[in-house]
Parts: C-alpha cells; sequence; structure tokens
C-alpha cells in the first residue's frame, strides 16, 4: 500500500494585498515549506498542484502537476489532477492537503487510514475541510459521473467520512487567507514554537 500526497496550491491569494501568501514567512519558514515539512514524512511521493507561476516553487524540487479538467476552475480540478497523477504512478492513497494550512498534523494520513473508508477528510471546529484528506486512488474512476464543480459535493458523492481534530491549543487546519490569518499563525507558531 502506497501513499501519494499533494499540496493544492492552485489559489490567487486574492485577499493577501497583492502578496503570494504561499511564500509568506511564519517562524521563519515559508508557508509552502512549513507544509512540505509536515505532510512529506506522511506519503511515499509527494507533488504540487498549480496552475501559474510555477517557477515560485522550484526551490522544493518536487514536481508541479497542472489541472487537466481546466474547464472547472475550482479546487475539485486539482483534486482530480493529483488523483490522476497519483493513480498513474500506480499509488493507492492520496493524501491531498491545501496550500494555506501551516500546522498540518503531523499524523494526518494515519487518522484519516484509521478511519478504514475509501475517503475521509479531516475536521475542526464544527468545520468540514473538504480538500485535505485521504482519497482511494480507485475513486478516479468516479470522475465521470461528477455533476458539481465543489469538493464538497464530490466528497459526498464518494461517501467520505469525517475524521474531527481538536481546535485546542490551536486549529491545525488554520488556513492561511488573509494578513489578519497571517498574524494569527505567527503568534501561534511563536507562543508553541512550532
Amino acid at each position: 500500500m502506497t501513499f501519494a500526497g499533494a499540496i493544492i496550491a492552485g489559489g490567487r491569494s486574492t485577499r493577501m494585498q497583492g502578496a503570494d501568501k504561499l511564500l509568506e514567512l511564519i517562524g521563519g519558514r515559508s508557508l509552502i515549506d512549513r507544509i512540505i515539512d509536515r505532510v512529506r514524512p506522511q506519503v511515499d511521493a509527494l507533488i504540487i498542484n498549480a496552475n501559474d507561476r510555477v517557477e515560485r516553487f522550484s526551490h522544493t524540487g518536487l514536481p508541479i502537476v497542472a489541472d487537466v479538467l481546466t474547464e472547472i476552475g475550482t479546487p475539485l480540478a486539482g483534486l482530480h489532477a493529483a488523483l490522476t497523477w497519483a493513480r498513474g504512478e500506480n499509488h493507492d492513497w492520496l493524501l491531498a492537503v491545501t496550500g494555506d494550512a501551516p500546522f498540518l498534523p503531523v499524523d494526518l494520513a494515519e487518522c484519516l487510514i484509521a478511519a478504514n473508508s475509501t475517503a475521509a477528510i479531516a475536521a475542526s471546529g464544527r468545520h468540514s475541510h473538504y480538500l485535505t484528506g485521504l482519497w482511494r486512488t480507485s475513486l478516479l474512476s468516479e470522475f465521470k459521473s461528477v455533476k458539481s464543480l465543489r469538493v464538497q459535493d464530490w466528497a459526498r458523492m464518494v461517501g467520505a467520512v469525517q475524521v474531527e481534530w481538536p481546535t485546542s491549543p490551536y486549529d491545525p487546519f488554520l488556513n492561511i487567507n488573509t494578513r489578519q490569518d497571517l498574524a494569527a499563525a505567527q503568534r501561534i507558531a511563536a507562543e508553541f514554537k512550532l
């Protein structure tokens, strides 16, 4: 049983006042590097899903996989591209994560696989994190019947179960979308030495 990992990094950082959030520093390390450090030990192979300005990831040395279903234009296209790549590389599972969560659990894959389902997504603080999940690569065939462009609809369609994480002392799925979110992440990193 092998695990592929994918960082879905297709967002445009529109709420970051012109800055690329993936390159913003938290505790002296960029957001993308933090995510890589959290995910890489949990998988056998790791990629970044992105469609433009891919040179910003060249320092990572990771393969960049672009969307195949470009007409979708939502994160579901990124999940599809990652599943397509993982299946093509003969991986059994895909651990997908968003490109804006610097404190992902270091046991994310382990906890999601323990759900004993073909698909499991993370949840915390009464929020479902639909894009952050573990997906059996055989689910790729289910894309033939996709009728929605939303990841949450896809997750429901394939029967994804939710695995809940505590939000204390901090939410491990905190998303960085604004300058305020970035400041909060910097405080958490300093306080908990992350």
